[in-house]
């Protein structure tokens, strides 16, 4: 009974338009920044390394290198504050995580590509 409240209630804060993308997809994400009273949106584009979680809690982890040092975040797939994620590349893997990229560097952490109907 309590259960299915709380399903019906996390129905409602689900985002409907969430573009399909895997472990090892190379996305951007559009994040919702407030500083003060204004608003602008910044993009973290990166790696998807990790996702979990089901429902209103699912999250995943985009991971990319920066001045030679490697920056992950972890972002809630329902979150408000994420606008927009947008598939660049499509990445080919046999991990459900991709955790061992953080020991790589350089061309090593490039993964090989996967050609499919999304690239058009």
């Amino acid at each position: 009974m309590v259960s299915n409240l709380i399903d019906k209630i996390e129905e409602t804060q689900l985002k409907k338009n969430i573009p399909e993308f895997r472990i090892g997809d190379t996305v951007d994400v559009h994040v919702k920044i407030v500083e003060g009273d204004k608003q602008r949106v910044q993009i973290f584009n990166g790696t998807v390394i990790a996702r979990k979680g089901k429902g209103i809690n699912e999250s995943f982890t985009v991971r990319r290198i920066v001045n030679n040092e490697g920056v992950e975040r972890i972002f809630p797939l329902h979150s408000p504050s994420v606008a927009n994620v947008d598939v660049k590349r499509s990445g080919f893997t046999r991990r459900s995580k991709l955790y061992f990229l953080r020991k790589r560097a350089g061309k090593a952490v490039r993964l090989r590509e996967v050609w499919t109907d999304r690239k058009k």
